[in-house]
């Protein structure tokens, strides 16, 4: 009798230690993003991209789609290449059809990715139009499921929220969003005040969102990314190659004020998009108001707000190291692509 019972007691005990670690651990749910990007203007956005694919190989993004905000003529075609190179060459995409910014890159670093990477769109116009598929892109997902994450201007955050119902959904779009999204992620404004790119280059769309969007907004703020100093271990790193690589080496080359790595304003934000605010950063909550006669802002406190800004909680230098790591992830056909225009 009192080896039965030992035997029992063993095979609760095997029980009880195979099912307390299944218990204990939290699944890993991807997180449903739109990525919207004015790449060209300045090279963190592909850094950002390059962040954004590596934490979906890694399982914790379900890209939806990555989507223009400028009109200017190589910006999908760069996407395109980015997103060939990382292993997904047929995620959505889109761009403004209406009024936007046409922001090239000084530095001219997207002419020389579309010279030497394959790309199937030749033009920024030959896109979608970038409400069109939003609206097809969120009309498909669960209720209350997707994060956008915003690393550009507010253009077509803006236009969405004016859209009409259509073939993809009944619902107006500021009704759209307000199913669908969960969180809007924006690398935008300075805080407490300041005069950000983002905001001024397109003043009253941005005024629009920050006033009428229906869910939490989360912002990386100016002076977050300006601490963030990416690049340097990036284009030491002999084993890596493809299109990220070649843009940080292009443009840090070319810029004196770099020499110590690029300022990571878009990283910041994709990095907060999917992992979530804590353990890298703090916030405040309360209200941005933009100044619509010259883009700056201000911000409100307000305990009950619907927006937050990101303050310094890990150094930065931490931050930095855990963003350059994941920009060092190879994409998947990165060296099959390589040198192989079309």
């Amino acid at each position: 009798m009192k080896y039965k019972n030992f035997e029992l007691l063993m095979l609760l005990g095997l029980f009880w230690a195979a099912i307390i670690p299944v218990v204990g651990q939290k699944a890993k749910v991807p997180v449903p993003v739109i990525l919207d990007t004015d790449i060209g203007p300045d090279y963190d956005d592909a850094g950002a991209m390059a962040v954004f694919h590596a934490l979906a190989d890694q399982g914790e993004v379900k890209p939806l789609a990555v989507i223009s905000c400028n009109k200017h003529e190589l910006v999908v075609p760069t996407i395109d290449i980015l997103n060939t190179c990382f292993g997904r060459p047929n995620l959505p995409t889109g761009a403004p059809k209406g009024k936007a910014v046409n922001a090239g890159a000084g530095q001219k670093w997207p002419e020389m990715l579309v010279q030497k990477y394959p790309h199937k769109f030749t033009t920024t116009a030959a896109a979608p139009d970038a409400v069109q598929t939003y609206r097809k892109v969120l009309a498909s997902q669960p209720d209350k499921s997707v994060t956008i994450i915003t690393i550009g201007f507010l253009t077509n955050l803006a236009d969405l929220l004016e859209s009409s119902p259509d073939e993809n959904s009944k619902l107006t779009g500021t009704e759209l969003v307000r199913q669908k999204v969960k969180n809007l992620v924006s690398m935008a404004g300075a805080f407490p005040q300041g005069r950000e790119y983002n905001v001024y280059m397109d003043t009253l769309s941005a005024a629009k969102v920050f006033e009428a969007w229906p869910t939490s907004i989360t912002l990386s703020g100016y002076e977050i990314g300006s601490q963030v100093r990416t690049g340097l271990r990036v284009i030491a790193n002999e084993k890596l190659q493809g299109p990220v690589k070649d843009v940080f080496t292009w443009c840090m080359a070319r810029s004196e004020k770099d020499r110590n790595g690029r300022q990571s304003w878009d990283q910041t934000a994709v990095l907060v998009g999917i992992r979530g605010v804590a353990p890298y950063f703090g916030s405040k909550r309360g209200h941005i108001v933009v100044n619509r006669t010259d883009g700056s802002n201000t911000w409100q406190d307000d305990l009950t707000g619907p927006h937050i800004y990101l303050t310094e909680a890990m150094p930065f230098v931490k931050v930095t190291e855990e963003i350059e790591n994941l920009m060092m992830q190879p994409g998947r056909s990165a060296a099959n692509s390589k040198g192989k225009k079309k």
